[in-house]
């Protein structure tokens, strides 16, 4: 045997990757001191949801005003405290929209709505205009100050760009003092845009110069948005971005830092989670990852993040298909099925050995609260239940031709309360999985208890299936006789005719085993087991018995409200599937 060595190298591509600068070349940050690695996230962070500004304005088709609104409302029930409302002097659209919520009181005095405006003083004083009558609300002025906006985009100098950040926050205040009275709770929040491609030391020159004209104080709090508008790093180098700057800042007890990341690169969770370890205090995106390209980071994920770390999010995630339809409804776009907590097929595994550890999981999980009262969630591939959110546990385990007895098992007891024994899940198993390679796709639940109905138990047990056995119970009579034998009579269903058999034994089974003998098989019990399958008053009850019979071991299942009739009725089953 020859075993494979370290000589299987990639070839170059013969794609023009030189055109192409590594990020620390062109904006590099030096933080040796830096603290974030070691630090944990314990609560959760004040959630700035973008969906009705970022989100509506990178969809297809705009939300029109009732989507709007179904936003807003589902934003303002799952908890968040502060919600971006729209760009209102951007058109009228937005504008009647910003409005409307204020006509219809809408919202509730905890909820702080925020609007965005550019750094242009028509445009700051149509959108405070916009803000009369809320309870509370947050201007947020934004200017671009990386390098290519500076050079390419708007030919302004760093002083140039510094003093539009002046003038614009001026003009805030002057406009607010004029036109807002003290029935609105006002804040301000300032946007150094395409922060990651800003020199660190001009971004902090900026919003220094901005807080001297803001003038942050214990009661006037200044929120500093550091955004990755296009997110072009590893999620480490934003980390140290966002550290830099937190223990750079002067008055950083006055300051809410805020991180509003896009996911151009796949990495948006990881850039929020290792900005909130470096210091940002707030985090800004939209659910399910809206957003212009790639989307904002994902509020969802985030929050249901930190619930899995046993840390409360403060938003309520209880209900993710609610969530989920009212977001597909305003948006017009799906959530996809491998979306993490939400989508169709994230609890769902098809894998056997998966399917196993999920059932083992579940038996050991029920027995240990059974035992000491401890409910700690640890189950393997189930990082989270999926009964918190309002899931159901029937889509956890599904069958396909790579699924194993677990799953199977674990799909007939879910559903139909049947807890078969170890033996007969793999006996099963592989009936069901020459059914599924013969047909190629997924068994349901349904399918599942058909196949299982039509194997082992009379057809009478599920609706459209056809009787195929020899052997029927037509009815029995027991008795104990003086020297405590039990004494059977049993009318047996021979291939549609009826036929009477007398025995006797040590116990009913016995008798009952004896009475197939004299219909001339050879009969031993191997193994037998039964349970529960209700309670109450029409209660009924599964019977499980491995037989060798005449040379062929084989399980066979009883259901029935009578124990000892299910009993009966396993041994024909079992008797009927010898002759198949």
């Amino acid at each position: 045997m020859k075993t494979s060595g370290s000589n299987n190298q990639q070839r170059t591509s013969r794609m023009p990757f030189g055109k192409y600068k590594p990020f620390l070349d062109t904006n590099p940050v030096d933080l040796p001191t830096r603290q974030w690695p070691s630090r944990r996230i314990e609560k959760a962070p004040r959630w700035l949801s973008t969906d009705l500004r970022d989100g509506n304005q990178a969809l297809i088709e705009p939300m029109d005003p009732a989507r709007k609104r179904a936003m807003f409302d589902l934003l303002v029930k799952m908890g968040y405290k502060e919600i971006e409302i729209g760009f209102p002097a951007a058109s009228q659209t937005d504008w009647d929209f910003v409005r409307s919520l204020v006509d219809d009181d809408a919202v509730p005095e905890d909820v702080t709505v925020s609007v965005l405006t550019q750094a242009r003083t028509d445009l700051i004083h149509r959108t405070i205009d916009s803000l009369e009558g809320f309870p509370r609300a947050t201007v947020h002025m934004y200017n671009a100050t990386a390098p290519v906006f500076r050079n390419v985009v708007f030919r302004n100098d760093k002083e140039a760009t510094k003093q539009l950040a002046i003038a614009g926050t001026q003009d805030v205040i002057d406009y607010l003092e004029k036109k807002i009275g003290d029935d609105t709770v006002v804040g301000y929040q300032y946007s150094p845009e395409i922060f990651v491609d800003t020199e660190l030391d001009f971004a902090l020159e900026v919003c220094e110069s901005v807080m001297d004209v803001w003038q942050p104080a214990d009661d006037r709090e200044i929120i500093l948005n550091l955004p990755s508008t296009v997110e072009r790093s590893t999620p480490n180098v934003y980390a140290d971005q966002i550290e830099w700057m937190s223990t750079n800042l002067s008055r950083r007890d006055h300051v809410v830092l805020s991180a509003h990341n896009h996911n151009d690169r796949g990495t948006g969770v990881a850039t929020s989670e290792l900005a909130m370890l470096a210091g940002a205090d707030r985090i800004e995106g939209c659910l399910f990852g809206q957003g212009e390209r790639t989307g904002n980071v994902d509020l969802v994920t985030l929050g249901l993040n930190l619930y899995t770390q046993g840390i409360d999010p403060q938003i309520d995630f209880s209900n993710i298909d609610e969530v989920r339809s009212v977001v597909e409804y305003c948006t017009r776009m799906e959530v996809p099925a491998r979306a993490p907590y939400a989508g169709d097929l994230v609890y769902t595994s098809f894998s056997g050995s998966h399917q196993d550890a999920i059932k083992k999981g579940f038996e050991a999980r029920k027995k240990k609260i059974e035992e000491t009262g401890d409910d700690t969630w640890d189950l393997p591939y189930l990082p989270i239940d999926p009964a918190d959110l309002g899931r159901s546990y029937e889509a956890v385990v599904r069958v396909n031709s790579q699924s194993g007895k677990g799953g199977v098992a674990y799909l007939l007891s879910t559903t139909r309360n049947l807890e078969l024994p170890r033996s007969l899940q793999i006996e099963l198993s592989g009936i069901v999985k020459n059914y599924t390679d013969e047909t190629g796709g997924e068994v349901t639940a349904d399918e599942l208890w058909h196949i299982f109905a039509d194997e082992y138990l009379p057809a009478s047990e599920v609706d459209g299936l056809k009787p195929w056995g020899h052997y029927s119970l037509k009815g029995t009579n027991i008795a104990t006789a003086e020297d405590s034998r039990a004494e059977l009579t049993v009318t047996f269903g021979v291939a549609g005719n009826e036929k009477e058999i007398k025995t006797s034994g040590n116990g009913p089974i016995d008798a009952f085993v004896n009475a197939i003998e004299k219909l001339g098989h050879r009969i031993h019990i191997l193994d037998y087991q039964e349970h529960a399958l209700s309670e109450g008053g029409d209660a009924t009850a599964a019977a499980y018995v491995e037989a060798e019979i005449d040379d062929k071991i084989l399980w066979g299942v009883g259901i029935d409200p009578s124990t000892l009739t299910a009993s009966f009725k396993a041994i024909i089953s079992a008797l009927n599937r010898t002759r198949r």
